[in-house]
C-alpha cells in the first residue's frame, strides 16, 4: 500500500475530515464539501477512504513480539459502567516492579494504532495498560466510524470515571512501583489532562497530545509535570491553548509544551494521511524521555 501523506491533500480538505471524524459535521455534510477537491477521476467517497486509517500500516511491535507479554485485563469501574476491560503489556523478562502508563485512545475505542502504542510502551520497560471504552458496548468494532459511533452513545461522565477507575487500578497493581504516567491522543489527550487534575495524587506524569484543555480553576488542581503536544495546523483544539497555559503559569505547574510546525490533529498516529513521521518519532522521543525522567527516575 503506497502511504499518502498530508502533502497530497489541500489543507480545507484535512480540515473537513478533522471536522468530520470530531462529530462537527456529519458524513453527508463532508462529502458534499469534499466535492470540489473530487478532481482527475476521483469522488468525495474515495478521498475519504484515502484520508481514513489503514491499521496495515501501524505495527510497529507485533502482538506476538518476544520481547512482551500481553493480556486482556477486566477491572472494575463502579462509578463508570461497571464491568471494563484493556490490553495490559509488560517487558517478557521483567523482575519485580515496574513503572506503570495509562494509554488513552481517541474517540472510537482501542484500535489497533492505540493497541500498539501499549506495546511500545511495553518494550520500552513499562506496565503499560490501554482501556477500551468501548467495552461496555462489545468492544472496538473493527472500524473507526462505527467506533465513534458507540462512543458518542456512551455517558461522557461516565466514560471518564472509567479511565479514572483504570488508573486507580494500576497505582497498587502487583507488578506497577506505584509511580503512574498517562498518555492520549485526541480525547485521549484531553483524557490525560482530566486524570491529571482529577487524580493530583495518583498520576506522576502526564503527556497528552493534541488534547482538549481544562479549565483555570481545575488546572489548579494538577500536581504532576506536563508534556503537552501540539500540532500547529489544529485550529479547534489550539484555540484552549493560551488560557490553559496561563492557567499553568498562574499556578506554578510544572509543564513543557511543543507545538510541531507544519503538521496536522493526529500527527502521531502512522495509520492516517496526517501522519508526520519527523513530528511523531520527536514526540515520542520526548515522551520517554519524559516518562524516564518522572517515572523511572
Amino acid at each position: 500500500m503506497i502511504r499518502k501523506t498530508a502533502a497530497d491533500f489541500d489543507q480545507e480538505l484535512l480540515d473537513l475530515y478533522d471536522y468530520y471524524v470530531h462529530g462537527r459535521l456529519d458524513r453527508r455534510e463532508f462529502l458534499d464539501r469534499a466535492k470540489k477537491f473530487a478532481v482527475g477521476g476521483l469522488t468525495a467517497v474515495t478521498l475519504l477512504g484515502m484520508l481514513n486509517p489503514h491499521y496495515v500500516l501501524a505495527e510497529q511491535v507485533p502482538p506476538a513480539d518476544e520481547r512482551i507479554k500481553t493480556e486482556r485485563l477486566n477491572y472494575k469501574s463502579p462509578d463508570g459502567h461497571g464491568d471494563m476491560q484493556g490490553l495490559l503489556a509488560r517487558p517478557a523478562n521483567a523482575a519485580g516492579e515496574l513503572p506503570a502508563v495509562l494509554v488513552v485512545h481517541e474517540n472510537r475505542g482501542l484500535n489497533p494504532y492505540v493497541e500498539d502504542v501499549v506495546r511500545r510502551l511495553a518494550v520500552a520497560g513499562y506496565l503499560a495498560f490501554g482501556p477500551d471504552a468501548l467495552y461496555p458496548l462489545g468492544g472496538y468494532p473493527g472500524n473507526d466510524d462505527d467506533g465513534r459511533t458507540m462512543q458518542r452513545k456512551l455517558d461522557r461522565d461516565k466514560v471518564t470515571e472509567d479511565f479514572v477507575a483504570a488508573a486507580k487500578m494500576l497505582h497498587p497493581h502487583g507488578e506497577s512501583s506505584g509511580k503512574v504516567g498517562v498518555v492520549g491522543f485526541c480525547f485521549g489527550g484531553g483524557m490525560s489532562n482530566t486524570l491529571a487534575w482529577r487524580l493530583p495524587d495518583v498520576i506522576a506524569a502526564a503527556v497528552p497530545y493534541y488534547g482538549g484543555q481544562p479549565t483555570a480553576e481545575q488546572a489548579a488542581m494538577i500536581k504532576a509535570p506536563l508534556l503537552l503536544q501540539y500540532a500547529e495546523l489544529d485550529k479547534r483544539v489550539n484555540e484552549g491553548w493560551p488560557a490553559y497555559e496561563e492557567a499553568l503559569k498562574v499556578n506554578g505547574v510544572d509543564y513543557t509544551a511543543h507545538m510541531y510546525p507544519g503538521v496536522n490533529h493526529g500527527f502521531h498516529n502512522d495509520t492516517t494521511p496526517r501522519y508526520d513521521e519527523t513530528a511523531a518519532e520527536l514526540s515520542w522521543k520526548r515522551t520517554l524521555e519524559f516518562f524516564g525522567r518522572h517515572l523511572k527516575g
